[in-house]
């Protein structure tokens, strides 16, 4: 039987941090992306989404008379080290660094995993790994390997845009430290196959990797602050939110009430259009993670469905942007 070839990929990119104190790069995670054949229909996509756990299961069909093989692949957030970098992620020593998970019809799937590193949009994957240095941008493994360099390399690759100096005086006299500048790519992928006629259960897991502030940047001092009107449009913020944000923000000020800052949850939710038709049975459920927590997020007939939780359903669902979430955390 002849096979007809799909390419699948998981939208994936580092967002650009906010413009403010103490600020964390979201990184930006999302659905799989069908791209070469209406062949595969997403029966149901069941969304879950919280601080902690994202988790999506998928129903796939394929209405062809024909198999489909295809390539699946989960390209993780880009990683970009430098003197002014402050990415929230689980593990920063691991090649996994969000903990992704994927199964298809409930045996697990073991990806295959590529990376390479670029610094000044040139691929220096080889130069690197040629002097036992790991790929990854925020390990100790990388620092210590570093440290152990030439200085003709530390030279060379510091011209090259690889690395910086970073020098600083913490009491002792000036020291100098060789720190990685280059950007990490990374991506896991796997074949599959989608039978003729049958349908195919996807299931993935991650840690997501948040943004946020310290304090609330779209109200200051009980006024919009300068973040107010983005927000208003990519969180769809109503005057009950805002009116509670200031609320906080003044107890805050006046030390009668706990101290607030924002986080940030990007997924992205377009690439669901890419398949074939649209998305035939949508559930999203979000989780603000705690009763003390506050949350806004634009979606249609949202509805409350627990202390903590927040429920969309949606039939025949074709995706128009992709899905931000605010919330409002108080500090330990």
């Amino acid at each position: 039987m002849k096979k007809a070839l799909l390419v699948l990929l998981s939208s994936v990119a580092a967002a650009p941090a906010a413009v403010a104190n103490d600020t964390m790069a979201e990184l930006k995670a999302g659905g799989l992306v069908y791209v070469q054949t209406t062949d595969v229909s997403m029966e149901s996509e069941d969304l879950f989404i919280s601080p902690d756990k994202v988790t999506v299961d998928y129903v796939f069909r394929n209405g062809s008379d024909k198999d489909v093989e295809s390539y699946v692949a989960f390209p993780m957030p880009d990683l970009t080290a430098g003197p002014d970098a402050n990415i929230a992620i689980g593990d920063t020593q691991s090649d996994n660094f969000l903990g992704f998970v994927v199964k298809q019809d409930g045996e697990e799937i073991t990806p295959e995993l590529q990376q390479r590193v670029y610094a000044m949009g040139i691929d220096m994957t080889d130069e690197v790994t040629a002097r036992g240095v790991s790929l990854l941008p925020f390990s100790e493994a990388t620092y210590a390997a570093l440290e152990k360099l030439p200085q003709d390399v530390l030279s060379d690759w510091t011209a090259r845009g690889l690395i910086f100096d970073d020098s600083y005086d913490a009491g002792k006299g000036w020291e100098h430290h060789p720190m990685p500048l280059w950007t990490l790519k990374s991506a896991y992928w796997w074949k599959t196959t989608f039978p003729a006629g049958r349908e195919v259960r996807v299931h993935h897991e991650y840690k997501p990797g948040v943004g946020g502030t310290a304090g609330l940047s779209f109200i200051q001092e009980g006024k919009p602050g300068y973040s107010y009107d983005e927000y208003l449009k990519k969180y769809c913020m109503d005057d009950g939110f805002v009116k509670t944000a200031t609320k906080l923000d003044k107890a805050a000020s006046d030390q009668t009430g706990p101290y607030y800052t924002e986080i940030w949850i990007s997924y992205v939710l377009t690439t669901g259009a890419n398949w074939g038709g649209a998305i035939k049975h949508f559930k999203l459920t979000v989780d603000k993670g705690s009763p003390k927590n506050y949350i806004s997020f634009c979606g249609e007939g949202v509805k409350k469905v627990g202390p903590t939780t927040f429920e969309m359903t949606a039939e025949d669902f074709y995706p128009q942007k992709d899905l931000d979430f605010l919330l409002l955390v108080p500090s330990e």
